[in-house]
């Protein structure tokens, strides 16, 4: 594992995930993460995970379904938090919250967002202080998976343990949805079911009605390939963000997923989550004229439609390439802000 103070010098030219764009965070270079160092949302004991949780603000996707886009599309949304908290005062804080819970024992430090990798240098640092201070944790990630191959090798030598979502199996539904390609999360995947399983909890996948349930098959089948063992988990999509007005799945169809998962070979698949609803007419049009973009994809295209309905320029969906950088009018504004 890297020292704190070389990690710290990733942020001189960050290339932590795949967009490798290279930016001095330290000097104020932003990315297409637009985070510099990192800055904390909050923190909680989570008995359910036996975790100190800490959320970290900023994401390298542009997610349009995501329930947290107030954290992970920071600054954005306009929204203000704790800021920069040192690793010594957030692992002195969390050492007297751990004492004085009453819940199940505390076994980790969970860094969530957002998607954390972005601060690996800063999870280092954590880990580090964990260490001097003579904590009995661990340091545990959940990621979409879009760091780079040298970044996942360190978060697997980090962490005891690490949840991964893949949201989408097919390239042009992942890149609709996330604006990013999908090429990275699998092989990363694939890096940490062969060289990290013990320290896999599960990986994941939130299902979207008429976006991702149809690339459940392929991922379980995928998943299965590497390791049956590995726990899957279905996540029913809660409307939310730019897809605030997209349904969410049945629970007879999480239950049909479920069914295609194990059929594919996987041994653990469980789901959460119910909150149907109908899709907007005026989404299914837009849809209809994005679908050549998305290479015939119907899926990729409806999933797009909510971007473009915002003003997304890029189609197919790549933020690395957008002009709009630093103001992304695919992002739920609040209603005071104006959309």
């Amino acid at each position: 594992m890297q020292t704190p103070e070389k990690s710290m010098a990733d942020l001189a030219s960050c290339r932590l995930c795949e967009w490798r764009c290279g930016v001095d965070r330290l000097q104020g270079e932003r990315g297409v993460c637009r985070t510099g160092r990192a800055e904390v949302a909050a923190t909680m004991c989570s008995g359910t995970l036996a975790s100190y949780i800490v959320t970290l603000l900023g994401c390298c996707y542009r997610c349009l379904h995501c329930n947290a886009y107030r954290i992970s599309q920071y600054p954005d949304p306009g929204w203000h938090y704790a800021g920069h908290v040192p690793a010594a005062v957030l692992v002195a804080d969390a050492r007297e919250r751990i004492a004085a819970y009453r819940g199940p024992r505390i076994r980790t430090i969970g860094f969530t967002g957002g998607d954390p990798i972005i601060h690996l240098p800063y999870i280092e640092e954590v880990a580090a202080e964990v260490r001097r201070q003579g904590l009995d944790l661990g340091i545990g990630i959940s990621t979409g998976g879009f760091a780079t191959a040298a970044t996942m090798a360190r978060i697997a030598d980090l962490c005891r343990v690490i949840t991964l979502e893949i949201k989408a199996w097919s390239d042009p539904v992942h890149r609709a949805l996330t604006g990013a390609p999908v090429a990275p999360v699998l092989r990363n995947a694939e890096y940490l079911a062969r060289e990290g399983r013990d320290r896999i909890r599960v990986f994941r996948t939130v299902v979207i009605p008429g976006m991702t349930d149809s690339e459940v098959g392929a991922i379980a089948t995928f998943i299965a390939s590497l390791d049956p063992g590995i726990p899957y988990r279905l996540i029913g999509f809660r409307p939310n963000n730019v897809l605030y007005y997209h349904p969410g799945p049945s629970a007879e169809e999480m239950d049909r997923l479920c069914a295609i998962s194990r059929e594919a070979g996987l041994e653990d698949v469980a789901w959460s989550g119910y909150y149907p609803e109908t899709v907007p007419d005026g989404i299914r049009a837009l849809a209809a004229r994005l679908v050549d973009a998305y290479g015939g994809d119907p899926a990729a295209a409806l999933t797009a439609a909510y971007a473009a309905a915002c003003g997304c320029p890029t189609h197919p969906r790549d933020c690395g390439a957008c002009p709009l950088r630093g103001n992304c009018p695919a992002t739920l504004r609040e209603p005071w802000r104006g959309r």
